[in-house]
């Protein structure tokens, strides 16, 4: 069990919301992609670091993503598919939030684009419980980035062990590790639970 800390950090996509780019990923590409080299698409590809950093727009972005890919498929159509690829917060997410602003401040950290922003501001009803929101695309930095948990630490107050930060991608939880927080490898809402549940945080 790990020491108490003063803030708690969510990730949103693959933690409190239902996003999969994964398994479209590898039907669009007719199986060319596995799993992992889906998920190491949105981690590593160029195209998706701009996106996420606000450098290009949805739009380009999908036309890009198809070309290199190589899929069939138009830019409008792909950006299509990219909004339908969140499909809500997990059932519980928000009642697991309420219950742990009431001991904690809550903060949100993640890498997305203006058009899952707009999506997850506006109809997944979360932004309102977080203290605080780091957007990639608005504060232009993205995780693993080592510069991302600096400017969190700074923009919280607080800094090492005093920050419990969840996420699904085990390069950012190595990277919060890095920086001294607190960081768990959580992938979905249920191991999300288990995870507080196991530290006595919830």
């Amino acid at each position: 069990m790990s020491s108490k800390p003063e803030v708690l950090v969510f990730d949103l996509g693959g933690v409190l919301i239902n996003w999969n780019g994964i398994d479209p990923l590898i039907r669009l590409s007719g199986g060319r992609l596995d799993r992992e080299a889906a998920r190491q698409f949105w981690m590593h590809t160029p195209w998706a670091a701009k996106l996420d950093l606000g450098e290009c727009t949805p739009l380009e972005f999908a036309g890009a993503m198809a070309d290199e890919l190589q899929l069939q498929i138009s830019p409008e159509d792909m950006l299509a598919q990219l909004r339908s690829w969140n499909s809500g917060a997990f059932p519980g997410a928000r009642a697991l939030l309420q219950q742990l602003s009431a001991e904690w401040p809550l903060a949100a950290l993640s890498n997305i684009n203006s058009s899952h922003w707009q999506q997850v501001s506006e109809e997944f009803h979360l932004v309102d419980l977080f203290d605080h929101v780091f957007a990639s695309y608005q504060i232009r930095l993205r995780k693993p980035d080592p510069a991302v948990y600096s400017h969190v630490e700074q923009a919280l107050g607080r800094q090492g062990k005093q920050i419990a930060f969840f996420d699904d991608n085990i390069e950012c939880v190595e990277a919060a590790r890095a920086a001294g927080w607190q960081a768990f490898h959580t992938v979905g809402f249920e191991p999300l639970q288990a995870t507080l549940r196991a530290q006595g945080w919830l």
